[in-house]
């Protein structure tokens, strides 16, 4: 129903907006994004219904790979509301939650560090680790592709954490379960632990 860009692979083909294709594509009388998203967590915001909710989040969620929109996404609280989702009860509001921040954090360039940092700032991160408990197969996968990008000097002691290692090892050698698993647990053992190899 709805495709994260960071999912089994670390490596996807963006379809990047900018000013310009923005312009185009929304003409001269259609809803500026930043509106647009507005109106999208004002709908969150006043939702009751929890299928609501889920369809909303995933549609940000889905905003948050473009680093046109991080700007707005940021002046919105967009990655605060993420990290609230993971709180929740809901399954479905948890993977949709972690698919956008993996989402926005799932790149080197400088528009990625930001988002990082915010969800590093507003106590994130143990969010994140939890996530990969989760019985919700894409939701381990986005924990495990955010971590990847998540990890970094100022925050390895908190996420290279022996019990959170060792779950990550367990993916990795969960070839035979999931692939997807196995390739993303892998890739973030060569980059943030390479004495394991």
């Amino acid at each position: 129903m709805f495709n994260f860009i960071c999912s089994s692979s670390l490596i996807a083909v963006y379809m990047f907006t900018n000013s310009q294709r923005q312009e185009e594509r929304t003409g001269k009388y259609g809803t500026p994004r930043v509106k647009y998203l507005q109106e999208l967590v004002n709908q969150f915001q006043n939702a009751s219904a929890e299928e609501t909710k889920e369809k909303i989040v995933a549609n940000l969620a889905n905003f948050a790979y473009d680093p046109f929109n991080f700007t707005f996404l940021r002046q919105l609280n967009v990655i605060e509301l993420f990290l609230d989702c993971l709180t929740e009860p809901s399954e479905k509001l948890v993977e949709f939650g972690i698919g956008g921040i993996c989402n926005a954090c799932a790149g080197k360039d400088q528009s990625y560090p930001a988002n990082a940092a915010l969800v590093t700032q507003n106590d994130g991160i143990p969010l994140v680790i939890q996530c990969l408990s989760s019985p919700v197969r894409n939701t381990v996968n986005y924990a495990l592709g955010a971590l990847y990008y998540l990890c970094n000097a100022s925050n390895k002691e908190e996420i290279l954490k022996p019990e959170v290692i060792d779950a990550i090892k367990s993916y990795a050698a969960a070839g035979g379960v999931s692939t997807s698993f196995s390739n993303l647990a892998q890739a973030f053992l060569d980059q943030h632990v390479p004495q394991l190899n």
